[in-house]
């Protein structure tokens, strides 16, 4: 719910733009959204592909793949890859990094190592630097 508030508010502010048109204006704040929309369905697609192959390993693959795709549909997209944070959804706050390096055992530096590969795959860096081999060729 909280993607779709940003969007909203996001497209509104681009529409009011003094430079353009209103249509024009419009038109792109429709296209950012659709950008946007797109970049989380990519996301969420490498994300549930990471739950199914459940290869161990293939995170980071599976994170540079989903900020790749999602930066590639356009400024929406990219503005997804950089809001939407891996576990699908949670947002980038110290609480969840210290989850994540303390309760859950994946430790501090595997978090570093995740938000690497969310970088490189948003800066359109190729994901399969991280791609672990014997990953099926599926993913």
């Amino acid at each position: 719910m909280r993607l779709w508030v940003c969007i909203a508010l996001l497209s509104t502010v681009l529409c009011a733009s003094a430079d353009r048109p209103i249509f024009q204006g419009m038109r792109r704040a429709g296209q950012f959204a659709r950008d946007a929309v797109g970049g989380a369905r990519d996301m969420y697609r490498a994300y549930r592909d990471m739950r199914e192959a459940n290869y161990k390993g293939a995170d980071k693959y599976f994170h540079a793949r989903g900020n790749y795709d999602a930066a590639r549909r356009g400024p929406g997209g990219a503005w997804a890859a950089r809001v939407i944070r891996w576990p699908f959804l949670l947002p980038r706050s110290d609480a969840r990094e210290n989850w994540q390096s303390r309760v859950s055992g994946r430790g501090a530096e595997d978090t570093r190592l995740d938000q690497e590969a969310n970088e490189w795959g948003r800066r359109g860096g190729d994901p399969n630097r991280y791609r672990p081999k014997g990953l099926p060729s599926k993913y």
